[in-house]
């Protein structure tokens, strides 16, 4: 007897949990939407899934009061069924008796799961009976969180919002984390009829719904009778809000690479509305002389990390004015933008020192004959006045003493990776723009240089991975940094002496008097124009961070008066203005040597 009692539980075990192993667990493969975030989380912006829904990859959890609302709206013993709640199936099945057609689903959160993961099947007890294996399923192998998290990452919320943080941004305008009861208890009635009530459309429903489940949250003493109160008398949402556009160049960029991913980056929010704002505000007035573009890019000296990118002054989508362009990773004529790499590189190997002097006085070199930029010569000049005041006869002298070889070298050896052609391609006019680079490369070389300047100072070596590229990930790496760099391509001392002559650079009138105020930041800076007027560069650089600044048009047109110092610096001076300052560079005495020099040409002995 007990053996036929234990045979027929086995069959009738069987016949239940052999269907729910086989049954497939839901899976959702539809596109998602490229989310960007700032370090603190918040959204930067995002793009539309392939699909053209607003759909946003799960997030890590569901808010308290999204959880509270939805659970007292649809599934109040969430907690307790197993995926199956019988007594609502059977209510269920009554009503849908009763009215001859399937009025009522009798489904619990997990079941509309299964049902979301099975789009366009129609409504039918065998499509019930599915549901239920898989639900049963789910509530095997998925905690009650995670199934709850999968559905408010699928539910729909009315036209082509899927999800609640997408239907939190686009209705309420903010993050779910930040939503007041009656906006989580607006969107936790809507996937019950998304296409028939949703913000916009049937707004009478709506609120009655809403303030319906308000009512039965209060009665379950999730808040007290003001917040009630309160809450009713707060209006509905109206319609979808464009969502968030930080950073919207950098979110293009990552929807290339990236997408359908949630990105946390390194760009600080407030940092980056302050520039953005900066930028937009130069914009007018270099647009009363047809200059359309500029960017800027704000670096972390010591971890690297992006704190800003503004890849465009100009709208996203003004394609006639090349909005749509990210200048910080566009290649642009240099200018003389390059010229203190040079100095950095002649001072390491001693072939100059600050007061070497450097002829100023009509030349022609093979191939061209430059001029300084205001026509003028100086005769016998200072290397480190030559550098602080960007003439151009002394650069192309000292390159030619150099060799453009190894320039390119040292260029490449700091970070350079856009000069791919050989020296001779490039000639002399490498020092006056004769080849292009990023805002991208030119702010994390400036950057990689402050970087091995802190570290000697602080700990007396160099490391390799101190030279690299600007950081929009954050990196967090539990191995030591054991490789020491014994040669690197700049010492302390040649990047500290070549800081030096750029403290001394002619600050934008803008700037008159800077000298006279204790809180005016130092800053080691540097401008440059290409040829034509065409491109306006301006990078500085303090122990703290570095700032990097072009301007100009995304097409390449020139304009007169479209200089590093009259279109760029003016953007870094006021970009310089929002940032926290500390001391300046310390000097890096232990790797600095005392010379003899000659009194008259400041060349050794």
């Amino acid at each position: 007897m007990k053996f036929k009692i234990l045979k027929i539980l086995l069959i009738v075990a069987g016949v239940i949990i052999i269907p729910v192993l086989v049954s497939p667990m839901p899976r959702f493969r539809a596109p998602l939407s490229t989310v960007l975030e700032a370090r603190d989380g918040s959204l930067l912006g995002a793009r539309i899934a392939a699909d053209g829904q607003w759909r946003f990859p799960a997030p890590e959890q569901v808010p308290e009061k999204i959880e509270k609302a939805l659970l007292t709206f649809e599934d109040r013993y969430f907690f307790y069924h197993p995926g199956i709640n019988p007594a609502a199936l059977i209510r269920a099945f009554r009503y849908n008796i009763n009215a001859r057609e399937i009025v009522s689903g009798g489904s619990t959160i997990t079941m509309q799961v299964a049902r979301l993961s099975r789009p366009g099947r129609r409504r039918s007890y065998g499509g019930k009976l599915v549901e239920m294996l898989q639900a049963v399923k789910m509530e095997i192998f998925r905690s009650k969180k995670a199934i709850l998290n999968i559905y408010c990452s699928n539910a729909p919320f009315g036209g082509n919002i899927v999800g609640l943080e997408a239907a939190s941004w686009r209705y309420a305008g903010k993050s779910p984390n930040d939503l007041t009861w009656a906006e989580a208890a607006t969107l936790a009635v809507l996937p019950n009829s998304p296409s028939l009530v949703y913000p916009g459309k049937n707004q009478e429903a709506l609120m009655k719904k809403r303030n319906r489940l308000l009512e039965r949250l209060y009665e379950r003493e999730y808040f007290d009778s003001l917040t009630l109160v309160l809450s009713i008398d707060e209006p509905l949402p109206g319609e979808p809000r464009p969502l968030p556009s930080g950073a919207s160049h950098l979110t293009d960029f990552f929807h290339q690479n990236r997408k359908g991913e949630r990105i946390r980056t390194t760009i600080d929010q407030t940092l980056q509305s302050k520039a953005t704002e900066i930028i937009s505000s130069h914009q007018k007035e270099l647009s009363g002389n047809l200059i359309f573009n500029s960017a800027a890019l704000i670096v972390d000296v010591q971890s690297g990390e992006v704190l800003a990118y503004v890849g465009n002054s100009t709208a996203e989508g003004s394609a006639e004015n090349g909005g749509d362009v990210d200048i910080i990773r566009s290649l642009r004529s240099t200018g003389s933008i390059l010229k203190p790499l040079l100095y950095a590189g002649m001072m390491e190997s001693g072939e100059i020192l600050p007061n070497t002097l450097i002829p100023d006085i009509p030349a022609r070199f093979p191939g061209f004959a430059p001029k300084n930029f205001d026509q003028s010569f100086s005769g016998a000049v200072a290397a480190g006045s030559a550098l602080s005041q960007s003439l151009n006869i002394p650069a192309v002298s000292m390159l030619q003493k150099y060799t453009p070889e190894r320039f390119l070298g040292l260029l490449r050896n700091t970070g350079f990776t856009t000069f791919d052609k050989p020296a001779g391609h490039y000639g002399l006019s490498l020092i006056l723009g004769g080849g292009e680079t990023s805002l991208w490369e030119l702010t994390g070389a400036y950057a990689s240089l402050s970087r091995v300047l802190g570290r000697y100072k602080a700990e007396k070596r160099y490391v390799r991975e101190d030279y690299h590229p600007p950081m929009l990930l954050s990196v967090i790496s539990e191995k030591e940094e054991t490789v020491v760099e014994t040669n690197p391509p700049l010492s302390a001392g040649s990047v500290w002496l070549t800081y030096e002559a750029l403290r001394k650079v002619n600050r934008p009138e803008t700037e008159t008097g800077w000298q006279y105020f204790t809180s005016a930041p130092e800053l080691a800076w540097k401008t440059g124009t290409s040829f034509g007027f065409r491109d306006a560069w301006a990078v500085g650089t303090t122990p703290e961070f570095v700032i990097g600044v072009w301007a100009g048009n995304a097409d390449g047109e020139g304009r007169p008066g479209l200089t590093g110092i009259t279109a760029a610096a003016p953007i870094l001076f006021d970009l310089v203005g929002i940032m926290n300052h500390g001391s300046w560079f310390a000097a890096p005495t232990e790797d600095l040597t005392m010379v003899t020099v000659c009194k008259q040409s400041g060349y050794r002995a």
